[in-house]
């Protein structure tokens, strides 16, 4: 067979960046709701034209260059942003959202594991590192590490029910911790209460991530530019943990599990153990999120970590395509960008995450981008 050309997979690549950029840079209302409805079309169009088939086997023909060029072209985006400081925080807070996608698409896409309590594990991780940094003098990547691992041993408390029960009381379990969590904040005054805590900025080989880059007298970058780009290494390991995972045999598991648990325990398969590691892995990459969203605001507090932030980040992983990381990006971008730049809609924006849901799982039950099936070589 002849090999698909890289160029459609290189011009998707180019042209998605190049979008990020311009709603982000873009002020005026018109100008956004011209982009997303330009976008929509897009989409549309491309699915009667079978566009993403064509750049889906572009880039699979072509992974070792599309792979590196997609991440390069992330990073040009964030440099074109160096001077704005709003769009970069804009930028961090899609990157830290999808980071604790990927935990809810290896729970929610792969293993099938409820978890409606992504927000509190985000918390755990945000108040471990608030604690870290405030007393101890630990390097604050081992910091983030640590914030992740810590999210993933307080998850293992949820083990022991989730296990022992299915479908929508596997949700409530989650939903019931998501509230104790904030009500535990709330009346704990050693982790400051209804008024949170403070949180250092990172350094990082004796560079100040709050510092802003000074290039000459005329010429000062945003520090947010810091954090944008430690964001997207962050994003770049967790993303491809997941898609090794997804690729590995032990995703082969996690897949057999989620389908058909009787079936899978018939081949050897230990559903149970399969759970478990799913849902740590998911709840520490919710805690490594947490960890960046507080050194970022550098302020939490309990109304930071509600069931209404679980919900975006369920809505954002169902919208993009469950199971599918490469979908939550634009489903980021419609959850966290959109509400910010149209402000007509602000007030209305759960209303409308809901409307659109529904409508997605009604019309289009695979999300904006489908998880494609499994491909065996022959």
């Amino acid at each position: 067979m002849r090999t698909p050309s890289i160029l459609p997979a290189l011009f998707a690549t180019v042209a998605t960046a190049a979008a990020v950029v311009l709603l982000l840079l873009a002020d005026q209302e018109w100008e956004v709701a011209t982009m997303a409805g330009v976008a929509v079309a897009v989409l549309l169009g491309g699915m009667r034209l079978g566009w993403g088939e064509t750049v889906h086997r572009s880039a699979t023909a072509h992974r070792r260059i599309v792979t590196p060029v997609t991440w390069l072209a992330g990073a040009v985006a964030i440099f074109l942003l160096r001077e704005h400081n709003f769009e970069l925080l804009m930028l961090c807070t899609v990157m830290i959202f999808m980071i604790a996608g990927l935990g809810l698409t290896v729970q929610f896409g792969y293993a099938g594991v409820v978890n409606f309590a992504a927000a509190a594990f985000m918390g755990i991780g945000a108040y471990t590192t608030a604690v870290l940094m405030n007393s101890t003098a630990l390097p604050h990547p081992v910091v983030i590490l640590l914030s992740g691992l810590v999210s993933a041993v307080i998850g293992s408390v949820l083990l022991l029910p989730l296990l022992r029960t299915r479908g929508h009381y596997a949700a409530l379990i989650t939903i019931a911790f998501g509230i104790l969590f904030r009500t535990f904040l709330e009346v704990n005054d050693a982790l400051g209460g209804p008024q949170g805590l403070k949180v250092p900025g990172l350094e990082l080989f004796g560079h100040a991530f709050n510092d802003a880059i000074e290039i000459n007298d005329d010429v000062e970058w945003s520090f947010y530019l810091n954090y944008a780009a430690g964001a997207l290494v962050v994003l770049f390991l967790a993303y491809e943990l997941v898609r090794r995972i997804e690729r590995s045999w032990m995703g082969l598991a996690l897949d057999a599990v989620r389908l058909d648990e009787t079936a899978a325990s018939a081949f050897g398969l230990n559903g149970a153990a399969w759970k478990i590691t799913a849902f740590s892995i998911g709840n520490f990459l919710a805690g490594v999120a947490g960890s960046l969203y507080a050194t970022i605001t550098a302020f939490i507090a309990p109304a930071s970590f509600t069931f209404s932030d679980s919900l975006i980040l369920v809505s954002i992983v169902i919208l993009g395509g469950l199971g599918n990381p490469l979908g939550l990006l634009p489903a980021a971008l419609v959850v966290v960008v959109l509400p910010e730049k149209l402000q007509v809609i602000q007030e209305y924006r759960f209303l409308l995450f809901a409307i659109l849901v529904i409508a997605i799982l009604l019309l289009r039950p695979g999300g904006l981008i489908p998880r494609r099936a499994r491909e065996y070589p022959e």
